[in-house]
């Protein structure tokens, strides 16, 4: 990997060409209004305003279902950059929590969804691939797979903690 002083000629051309600008804020608009159709279409959900844009490495905003939410557990929608897909994420409100169900889920052997292998910066406790070649030109399909990939999984870890007792 290049150091930060050798990136940054390439940065500055990718930049004056204005592709990256475009797509960036073609994804970030994206996932705006992605979260606006979480907050209106699941009330059941609280959705709050805030989307984490990150460094390019990750962008998301969560999600609290109730029943997670009482156990300070959250669900992130997360658009990987490098990867370039959607995810979903089962995470936690602080590293404690995380700790605890991360131990939980993986002494219960459960492996519908991928554990993430290491708490050390991991910000997730399972992952799940929603969207691995997002077609950006047909939003409205990229945006049911992505809600219907999420409501299961919802759904799945909900109940597999109510019926084992998480």
């Amino acid at each position: 990997m290049e150091s930060f002083f050798q990136a940054i000629p390439h940065y500055r051309k990718q930049l004056q060409q204005g592709a990256v600008q475009t797509a960036y804020r073609g994804i970030m608009q994206y996932i705006l209004e992605l979260r606006t159709h979480f907050k209106n279409q699941h009330p059941e959900y609280s959705v709050p305003s805030a989307i984490y844009y990150g460094y390019m490495d990750m962008t998301y905003f969560p999600l609290f279902p109730p029943f997670l939410k009482e156990r300070q557990l959250k669900i992130a929608i997360v658009f990987h950059h490098e990867a370039f897909r959607f995810e979903v994420w089962l995470a936690a409100v602080n590293k404690q929590v995380q700790s605890k169900y991360w131990k939980w889920f993986k002494e219960s052997g459960w492996n519908r969804y991928r554990l993430v292998s290491d708490l050390h910066g991991a910000d997730s406790i399972l992952e799940h691939i929603l969207a691995e070649e997002p077609d950006f030109e047909d939003l409205d399909l990229l945006t049911q797979q992505i809600v219907s990939g999420t409501l299961t999984f919802i759904d799945d870890v909900q109940g597999y903690l109510v019926k084992h007792g998480g």
